[in-house]
């Protein structure tokens, strides 16, 4: 009887340790698997340069707008774009026939007015005459008093006739002297030394000065002397300075940096829809002659340089463990300071990262798409304006296109939305605090750090336990980090 117990509750043992093992297999196994394996970023000591990133128009330092101060019909023009011009050189003429005409009226008037002084001095000199006899007749007693007051006032009379007369003739050498101004403008000359970078006419235009002179050219005094105007919103104006260094790019030459310093930083502020921007003029210098006035320019403007300072990649500051909370905003600002990016695919790389990170649905996504067909063009035709209407137009054109996107958001989008503008007008990470993740016994252990200067991969960091040399958490290794991802290619926008 024992025996036949025994034996089924050996079995019930054996089953209870194999599954026991399995359990313990399972569990050890699936720790194993489930241990986080760490890519590490190393705490450097070196320089570290802070920037703005800002987007504007290339322009010569000086152009001229050549008008024509009388109307008529264009009859030839000797230049053309691109045409090089010296200052007084014959550019284009208006049909100087009516003007001509006008001239010879005038001559012939100023002649008549002249015949006319002839005559009056010839009646002056009789009536002088006349009045000589009369006055000795009288003294004769041959003619009464009453002839001399006569004779009198015909010679007053004939003196004031010749004074009359001169006059009409200086009104007629003026009216002569205007038509023949008026002939003589409709020759228009170049005021500058330069190239024609804009013509407006052609010839059998007609041309009317009334309120205003006509625009027919545009000169640019020096093309070797451009200048970039940028409009730079106002949190980050305060760090604009007469003299700071500055590189750009343009679209026509991809993978080449042009370099210049800031020239101006004008006071005058624009403010389109409540948003605040200000103009800076960069210079460039343009010896070659490849950059064009109207090409637009993404501008990164240096602030600040440390030459020695504690630095880690931007990476390290997202990072934080799975289930711990966020770092502090100004780090994660910091941190995800956009690279350099630019030319004329920023808009489509803007869009791609609102499509990623607010996890735009299809409408949205089609609604954000036509926004930038629109404005894309827009920017397009606002390089043909004037140079002193350009940057207003611009400044309105950035702010209805945010608009435009922040009406197509959902509330809980908006907010990562105005991150990511902010992030993309190249604002610097400034002073704040930021949190580090090192490994102690095997686990994350956060060092909360003092952020400062970045340049959009690494900033500068400085704190307790913090030295050069010193390995930190930067991602998991082999998959999904635990921070959000890094972002790439962030594009410095027209923003």
């Amino acid at each position: 009887m024992a025996n036949r117990i025994g034996r089924p509750g050996l079995i019930a043992a054996v089953i209870v340790a194999v599954a026991a093992a399995a359990a313990a297999y399972y569990w050890t196994s699936r720790d194993a698997k489930q241990a986080p394996t760490y890519r590490f970023a190393r705490v450097e000591r070196g320089p570290l340069t802070a920037t703005v990133a800002a987007s504007g128009t290339l322009n010569p330092v000086t152009s001229v707008q050549v008008g024509t101060q009388v109307s008529g019909q264009v009859k030839e023009l000797f230049v053309d774009f691109n045409s090089p011009v010296k200052a007084g050189q014959l550019i284009a003429r208006i049909d100087p026939e009516t003007f001509q005409y006008r001239v010879r009226q005038n001559e012939a008037d100023l002649e008549a007015a002249r015949a006319a002084v002839a005559r009056a001095q010839v009646s002056l000199a009789n009536a002088q005459r006349e009045l000589s006899r009369t006055r000795e007749l009288v003294q004769r007693e041959f003619v009464s008093p009453a002839d001399l007051d006569r004779a009198q006032a015909q010679f007053d009379l004939a003196k004031a006739e010749v004074n009359n007369v001169q006059a009409v003739v200086a009104q007629r050498a003026a009216q002569l002297a205007s038509a023949r101004v008026d002939l003589a403008r409709t020759e228009i000359r170049a005021p500058v030394d330069g190239v024609v970078i804009k013509r407006s006419v052609d010839v059998g235009q007609t041309v009317a000065a009334s309120l205003q002179a006509p625009e027919l050219f545009v000169i640019a005094r020096d093309l070797r002397d451009m200048q970039v105007e940028t409009s730079i919103d106002e949190a980050d104006v305060g760090r604009m300075r007469v003299g700071q260094r500055a590189t750009f790019t343009v679209d026509a030459f991809p993978g080449r940096t042009f370099s210049g310093e800031v020239r101006q930083v004008r006071k005058s502020a624009q403010t389109v829809q409540n948003v605040v921007t200000y103009t800076v003029l960069v210079s460039a210098a343009n010896p070659d002659g490849q950059l064009m006035p109207g090409m637009t320019a993404n501008v990164r403007i240096v602030t600040d340089t440390r030459e020695s300072v504690l630095k880690v990649a931007n990476a390290a500051l997202r990072f934080r463990p799975p289930g711990e909370s966020a770092a502090p905003a100004d780090a994660r600002a910091a941190a995800e300071a956009p690279p350099a990016g630019g030319g004329g695919a920023q808009m489509q790389q803007l869009r791609e990262r609102l499509v990623a990170e607010l996890k735009l649905d299809e409408a949205q996504q089609a609604r954000v798409q036509a926004i930038f067909e629109q404005m894309r063009g827009r920017f397009t035709s606002l390089r043909e304006l004037p140079e002193e209407a350009r940057g207003k137009a611009m400044a309105t054109a950035r702010a209805e296109m945010r608009a435009g996107i922040e009406e197509v958001l959902k509330p809980e989008q908006k907010p990562l939305f105005a991150q990511i503008m902010a992030e993309a007008t190249g604002r610097s990470g400034q002073a704040g605090r930021g949190r580090l993740w090192v490994l102690d016994d095997g686990r994350p252990k956060a060092i909360d750090v003092r952020t400062g200067l970045t340049d959009g991969s690494s900033t500068e960091v400085s704190g307790t336990g913090i030295d050069e040399g010193r390995e930190v958490i930067s991602a998991i290794q082999g998959g999904a980090s635990a921070a959000p991802a890094a972002r790439s290619g962030a594009p410095r926008m027209f923003f």
